[in-house]
Formats: C-alpha cells, sequence, structure tokens
C-alpha cells in the first residue's frame, strides 16, 4: 500500500481545503410580505410568484 513520502504541511493542506467553504444564501426582501426570502421562490406565506397565486389557501 503506497504511503506519502512526505509530511503535508499546513499551508498546503489549508490552501487544498479554502474551496471547501459554505456560502450563504441570497436573500431578497419580499414585496408584498417584506420578509426575507430566497430569489425566484413562490412565497411561503403568499404562495404568489411574479404576482400569480400559484399555492392553494388550505382551509383548516
Amino acid at each position: 500500500m503506497a504511503v506519502p513520502f512526505r509530511r503535508t504541511g499546513k499551508t498546503r493542506k489549508r490552501k487544498r481545503r479554502t474551496h471547501q467553504k459554505l456560502t450563504k444564501p441570497t436573500l431578497v426582501v419580499d414585496k408584498d410580505t417584506g420578509d426575507l426570502i430566497m430569489p425566484h421562490r413562490v412565497s411561503p406565506l403568499t404562495g404568489e410568484y411574479k404576482g400569480k397565486r400559484l399555492v392553494k389557501e388550505t382551509s383548516e
């Protein structure tokens, strides 16, 4: 079984891992409610997208 000839240094290891970071989601302000939502998604409170009603309300 192959083993590394030299130990991987801190700098090399950290440079390799710099791309493995999380990115925070982009949020926009909803025009109707003023809440923060992800862009290009149906509003969870109103059920509307681009002025059209896409989700029907449930009467419970």
